[in-house]
């Protein structure tokens, strides 16, 4: 049986203003690494899903949903891609005003 990655977390509100959607939108717009590879559409694709969502939803727990969806997109991705991805969802944090995924995103990210 495998553990829910969700399990562990602590939700929280988040403060989801306009200057936070538009650093997502903003976010949204750069171009992706080529080492994303198919990762970045899916990472485009979270980030549809944040801007739609996270004002009507606005919490950590939802949040971390979403990302958990989005990390079993990309299982398939090689090594690189996989480690990219996270990374970029630490950024999508750092924007969202998250310290800590509870352990999500693995045990090499915050």
């Amino acid at each position: 049986m495998t553990r829910d990655p969700l399990a562990a977390v602590v939700d929280a509100p988040l403060f989801i203003v306009p200057r936070v959607l538009d650093r997502l939108r903003a976010y949204r717009g750069q171009p992706r690494l080529a080492s994303l590879a198919g990762a970045g559409a899916q990472l485009d694709a979270l980030l549809d899903r944040l801007l739609d969502g996270v004002a009507a939803h606005p919490t950590k727990f939802w949040v971390l949903q979403q990302f958990q969806r989005a990390l079993q997109a990309v299982e398939d991705e090689d090594r690189e891609a996989r480690k990219q991805f996270r990374s970029a969802l630490e950024q999508l944090m750092d924007i969202l005003g998250i310290g800590s995924s509870d352990g999500v995103l693995g045990p090499d990210h915050r």
